[in-house]
């Protein structure tokens, strides 16, 4: 089979090294590596903010060609303290994989990453696109505030009602004008009883939604205390500070210092987390970039037609890398 073409994600492989990184006073990042030690280096940037990283997460790269760098941001995964918001921004995160990179003593590397993934990708690659090598970014999130009332507000509740009615439910209806401050108020509360119950609810709101059709896996992520812990504040706290970022349109307008880097991007036409609109907004602004539509496709990479295309848009970037 001709490698350039491969479409399959890669078999299952294992760390050789696994590591955690002091970053701030607060904050310990845990962070492994797998595939080839003198390979190309890619980093891996998980989606929420604070959802970790998991094993499958490395399978989209072929672990003879690449140096494959996965890390749990912030208060995410393995990353202590679990659920920490303070020192938690999008810039923190950008000075982290700086650290990292340089920690790693890697000169330069590829940067791979979906939905909030996405959105630090193109944060830390507008911030250092001498070190970046290739991107490749998945289900657009570009952290403007008609995509957050689209999700948060009622939007994609028009696709799932049935998902949506009992993350609204816990808001009383006087609170109901912003759900995203409504949130934020449980799941800062002094009642740890509450700020579990507040992060279910988020969390599964979206583990519903990320799939075109349902996935059990998913769901079941949403059960998990821990893990909605960290993922509901960590992403609330995100989205309640705008991202931290300076403007709604920055990562539109800052496209003219990454436009020479050889990009991909990949998008489900029918992602009701990070809808199409977004990706399309960047396509327009950055037509360098190579563009892929899935057709049958929602939000998540796990999904067999993004999978696929992550797998090719990585391969390329290797046959690119060889010549």
């Amino acid at each position: 089979m001709d490698l350039a073409v491969r479409k399959d994600l890669y078999p299952h492989v294992e760390p050789y090294e696994t590591g955690r990184l002091k970053v701030s006073d607060v904050h310990t990042i845990y962070y492994e590596q797998s595939g080839n030690p003198g390979g190309h280096p890619v980093v891996f940037l998980h989606g929420g903010p604070g959802a970790g990283t998991s094993p499958g997460n490395r399978r989209f790269f072929d672990p003879e060609f690449y140096r494959i760098v996965l890390f749990d941001q912030r208060g995410a995964g393995k990353s202590t303290p679990h659920a920490c918001l303070e020192e938690n921004t999008t810039w923190d995160l950008v000075a982290d994989i700086e650290k990292l990179r340089e920690h790693l003593d890697i000169p330069e590397w590829q940067v791979f990453g979906g939905s909030w993934g996405s959105t630090l990708a193109l944060a830390y690659s507008q911030t250092h696109p001498d070190k970046v090598t290739g991107i490749v970014i998945r289900g657009i999130f570009l952290l403007r505030k008609k995509e957050l009332d689209w999700f948060y507000e009622g939007g994609a509740a028009a696709i799932f009602p049935d998902a949506w009615e009992p993350f609204r439910d816990l808001i009383p209806e006087d609170e109901r004008n912003c759900f995203i401050a409504a949130y934020n108020k449980r799941l800062t509360s002094s009642d740890t009883d509450v700020q579990i119950e507040a992060a279910k609810r988020w969390t599964m709101w979206e583990m519903l939604t990320a799939h075109l059709i349902q996935n059990h896996e998913t769901i079941k992520r949403g059960e998990d205390d821990k893990f909605s812990l960290a993922f509901a504040r960590i992403e609330n706290h995100y989205f309640v500070n705008k991202g931290f970022l300076p403007s709604d349109s920055h990562l539109l307008d800052n496209v003219e210092k990454i436009r020479h880097i050889k990009a991909f991007i990949v998008q489900g036409r029918y992602d009701a987390c990070c809808p199409m609109m977004s990706a399309w907004d960047l396509h327009k602004v950055w037509p360098e970039a190579e563009f892929k539509v899935v057709p049958d496709a929602g939000h998540s990479a796990n999904e067999v037609g993004i999978a696929a295309e992550l797998v090719l848009a990585n391969e390329k970037l290797k046959s690119m890398l060889r010549k």
